[in-house]
C-alpha cells in the first residue's frame, strides 16, 4: 500500500493517466483507503481533502488522478440570478449542499429535495454527474 500524504502541484500531460474511483463523501475525509484502476492500494493521510481531478502519486511511466464518483442529483433550471439564487438559499436553508452552473441549481437526490421542489411547483430535471457542492470560506460559530 502506498501512502499518501499530498497532492502533486502538476504533472507532464505525457505520462499515462490512471483513476482512482471514489465517492463524494469518502473524498471530503482526510484519511481513507481507496484501490485504483490498476489495483494498486492507497492509503491517504492528507492535511486538506482532495478533489476530483487531483493528482495525488506518480511513477516513471503513470500518474494517479482522483475520479469523484458521478451520482444522482437534481438539476433546478433558472433564467435569472434572482431564481438561481433563491433556489440556492432553498436548498441551501434545508441543510443540503448546492452545486451551481450556468443555467441549473444542482442538488443531490434526495426525497426532502424533491418534496420541496414538488410542493412548490419548482421544475427539475434527473441527471447522474459529479458534484461538487460549493464551500463557504469561513466556518459556521455561534456566540
Amino acid at each position: 500500500m502506498q501512502l499518501i500524504t499530498n497532492h502533486l502541484p502538476g504533472f507532464p500531460e505525457s505520462k499515462k493517466q490512471i483513476q482512482l474511483p471514489v465517492d463524494r463523501r469518502k473524498l471530503a475525509k482526510r484519511r481513507f483507503r481507496a484501490t485504483a484502476a490498476d489495483g494498486t492500494d492507497f492509503g491517504f493521510d492528507l492535511p486538506h481533502p482532495l478533489k476530483h481531478g487531483t493528482a495525488f502519486h506518480e511513477t516513471k511511466d503513470s500518474v494517479y488522478l482522483i475520479e469523484q464518483d458521478p451520482e444522482p442529483v437534481l438539476k433546478i433550471p433558472f433564467h435569472d440570478g434572482t431564481t438561481g439564487a433563491f433556489y440556492g438559499w432553498m436548498v441551501g436553508n434545508m441543510h443540503f449542499p448546492a452545486a451551481f452552473e450556468a443555467n441549473f441549481v444542482v442538488a443531490e437526490d434526495d426525497p426532502a429535495v424533491r418534496q420541496l421542489l414538488d410542493r412548490n411547483e419548482i421544475p427539475y430535471q434527473e441527471a447522474r454527474q459529479v458534484f461538487q457542492p460549493a464551500t463557504a470560506a469561513s466556518g459556521h460559530h455561534h456566540h
